[in-house]
């Protein structure tokens, strides 16, 4: 029974938990012994509170029991990025320049997922300032598909605590690939959603136009719920769209007929490797026959505006550090402070050139949707990297070309997607395919990644601890 109890997706226990057949404070123990037992080696928590947690299991099951019951996420244990305020448990961001750090206010997202019920348990492990590698100070997560690979950043802590069975969601940060990285290396599924979907109020940014919130879970239908709780107008957040949240849940079930999913494959074929190339071959028969229509479109050149990427980057993320940086420059590790020396040399003309081909960009893809309903790319174009792959690739921004061509381009357009895991590498690491959309289609991805889901097992499969 535990074993069901920790591995399951948190939608398939809300009936329990209102019922009374499982409680919150049950599962919240379920989780702070697993904690105990396996992060000593996987390292996908910086801060974990207990008590707190405890008490606010105690509380949610107290009022459920009053008939109080507030919806799907109601007593289910959580964690979140080390990037969202909290007002009671530490927020660092990934540095320990922020050791004494005293959050002044809680961030949107995280108060509308407590808000929805959810039992808070700590902070996850994030790279230095939500961008490349990890601060000095900081030990990596280990994936526990397989230690000598990837995890992928930067909610790296994130994808293995959800998948390991630490916590039943989580909510991440995307800028070149955040969400999805992780949910790719550690086969969970995750949605960026459009950006702006989501308030970013209470987030240190790394660069505030690409920067999107989102849900990463062992479902599309846990991730919908998720997603749910936390879109929305924000007064605090003027960037956070005003338009209507749909219920993702309602019409999930609807399947995915008379769907058109745009295709290309000598984009894919370019930027993946063989074995990526197989698994999205083997994806597109269980689409068509669950009633989607493949189509080929031409998906715009990405290179110009992946190097444009870091241009933008590296000076919204330099205007982010102003306080900090270069004044404790000591204080920062290696790959953010490279990061941040290069947006201070940007010039005026090089970040406008990047701003306009980001718009010609944003044309394209706009241009490429207009037949389609959906796009279908690979998650990432290595199947499974290794950590000493990752160690070869090249300085920024080849190493975003090289990781995120299949990432970043949809942080630019600020378009949604969801990765869905699809399959297994050679070595046994998840893969995963990812479903891209037009602005604001995230119930249409959620329904489609839930289809697919119907009819493989991948998003149950749960690492060997």
């Amino acid at each position: 029974m535990e074993d069901e109890l920790w591995s399951a997706e948190f939608t398939s226990l809300s009936d329990a938990i209102r019922s009374g057949r499982v409680t919150s404070l049950g599962l919240t123990e379920l989780m702070l012994a697993r904690i105990a037992e396996h992060d000593g080696r996987l390292h996908s928590y910086i801060a974990v509170a207990p008590e707190m947690a405890l008490k606010s299991a105690m509380e949610a099951d107290a009022e459920i029991a009053a008939g109080g019951w507030r919806g799907p996420l109601h007593g289910i244990p959580m964690a979140v990025k080390d990037v969202f305020y909290t007002m009671d448990i530490r927020t660092g961001f990934g540095s320990s320049m922020y050791d004494d750090f005293q959050a002044p206010y809680e961030s949107t997202a995280t108060a509308r997922l407590r808000s929805a019920g959810a039992v808070m348990l700590g902070k996850l492990t994030a790279t230095e300032g939500v961008y490349a590698g990890y601060h000095p100070s900081i030990t990596e997560p280990v994936n526990p598909f397989g230690d000598a690979h990837w995890t992928g950043n930067s909610s790296s802590g994130s994808g293995v605590a959800v998948t390991s069975g630490l916590a039943y969601g989580t909510l991440g940060t995307d800028t070149g690939g955040s969400i999805r990285l992780p949910s790719a290396c550690c086969g969970l599924t995750g949605i960026k959603p459009t950006w702006g979907r989501v308030s970013r109020h209470g987030v240190f940014p790394l660069a505030e136009s690409l920067d999107h919130v989102g849900p990463m879970a062992r479902s599309a239908r846990d991730a919908a719920a998720l997603l749910h709780a936390i879109a929305g107008a924000d007064p605090s957040d003027p960037t956070a769209a005003s338009v209507a949240v749909p219920d993702y849940m309602d019409g999930i079930d609807a399947g995915i007929g008379g769907l058109t999913i745009g295709i290309d494959r000598d984009f894919i074929i370019a930027k993946a490797t063989p074995e990526v190339v197989a698994s999205i071959d083997a994806v597109v028969p269980v689409l068509e026959s669950l009633g989607a229509r493949f189509v080929a479109v031409n998906f715009p050149e990405t290179r110009p505006i992946l190097y444009g990427w870091h241009t933008e980057c590296s000076v919204e993320a330099a205007l982010a550090h102003r306080d900090t940086f270069p004044a404790r420059r000591s204080e920062y590790g290696e790959r953010l402070s490279a990061l941040l020396d290069f947006g201070h040399r940007v010039t005026a003309f090089e970040l406008a050139e990047a701003q306009q081909a980001r718009r010609a960009f944003n044309g394209a893809v706009a241009a490429m949707f207009a037949p389609i309903d959906l796009f279908l790319v690979p998650a990432l174009p290595i199947a499974g990297p290794t950590l000493a792959h990752m160690a070869t690739l090249g300085p920024d921004p080849d190493g975003i070309l090289a990781v995120g061509p299949f990432n970043a381009p949809f942080d630019i357009c600020g378009y949604p997607t969801i990765t869905v895991p699809c399959g297994a590498s050679s070595m046994g690491i998840p893969m995963a395919f990812q479903l891209a959309g037009k602005p604001f289609a995230e119930a249409l991805l959620c329904r489609a990644a839930h289809a697919y889901q119907g009819v493989s097992d991948w998003h149950r499969r749960r690492p060997n601890l």
